[in-house]
């Protein structure tokens, strides 16, 4: 096993693979997250996903601006160069001389089936697209965005209630398993990416999240899971936005509220109103009419 592994994170992916990992067995030498943000009028510290992990776990961590301009943590690598570098969900591209200063470069956890959903929103883009599979891809950093050489690959059937969080939660066990497992061997070949088989999962826009009945009761019902954990999907009813947290094809059997699709109806099971809390599609409707 390798002594010295860095890992360097900042977002929800990357501190469930951290907390993974160490779960796992791997003991990272140094820990870097990016800066706190900053809220309100009196400009509170919000810590990154992974500090706060990191400070759950009882780990040390060091913050960062701008990693490639880190006078500290550059002569610390060229001083005591790491063995591995893991960068996952970190939020800046990574330059040399952290590249290719360790033994074995850096490596990222992807999840998605590489070279399929290169990209900001591998699992949502997935789930607008109505993929019934994906997978995590564990792989070497190269300058070109996620396309670097294989270690590790594992495909992943989605079930049908699966929304976005529980694959990130699902795909981040499974990549750091893998990812774990190579360390742990000390297997490091790389299988090359096929670029004739490469797509791309481009950020979420303002279009993605509202919902309309002209859609098919599939492709409503993806996009509701698909949109979960990045402020959820919402359509218009009596002029005012109404998040949808969770809809299924209509089932004879259920209470909840039924709006109609270009092909099927679709139940509403979970909603929200703007300014109230999320509630059951059948106390909703109750609301609505009352």
């Amino acid at each position: 096993m390798l002594k010295n592994i860095w890992f360097i994170g900042t977002g929800k992916f990357a501190a469930l693979c951290l907390e993974n990992l160490v779960n796992d067995g791997l003991s990272f030498s140094k820990i870097i997250t990016g800066l706190p943000t900053l809220s309100g009028r009196n400009g509170k510290e919000n810590p990154s996903a992974v500090e706060l992990k990191a400070v759950s776990l009882g780990l040390k961590i060091e913050r960062t601006g701008k990693l490639n301009e880190n006078e500290n943590l550059l002569a610390e690598l060229e001083k005591n160069t790491p063995d591995l570098i893991f960068v996952i969900d970190f939020g800046q591209i990574i330059k040399e001389p952290f590249l290719n200063a360790p033994q074995f470069g850096c490596i990222n956890i992807h999840p998605s089936l590489l070279p399929e959903y290169r990209g900001a929103a591998p699992i949502q883009r997935a789930l607008l697209d109505g993929k019934n599979y994906t997978g995590v891809t564990v792989f070497r950093l190269v300058k070109a965005m996620d396309a670097g050489g294989i270690l590790a690959q594992e495909k992943f059937l989605i079930p049908k209630d699966f929304n976005a969080s529980d694959l990130y939660r699902e795909l981040s066990k499974i990549g750091s398993k893998i990812a774990f497992e190579a360390v742990e061997k000390n297997n490091f070949n790389l299988t090359p990416q096929n670029e004739n088989l490469a797509t791309y999962a481009e950020k979420l826009n303002k279009n993605d999240f509202e919902l309309s009945q002209s859609m098919t009761a599939e492709k409503f019902c993806n996009t509701v899971r698909a949109l979960d954990m990045s402020g959820g999907a919402f359509m218009i009813i009596n002029n005012k936005r109404v998040k949808i947290w969770r809809a299924e094809i209509h089932n004879e059997n259920s209470k909840n509220p039924v709006i109609s699709c270009s092909d099927f109806n679709v139940d509403l099971i979970e909603v929200q109103s703007e300014g109230k809390k999320r509630t059951s599609g059948s106390d909703w409707a109750r609301g609505v009419k009352g």
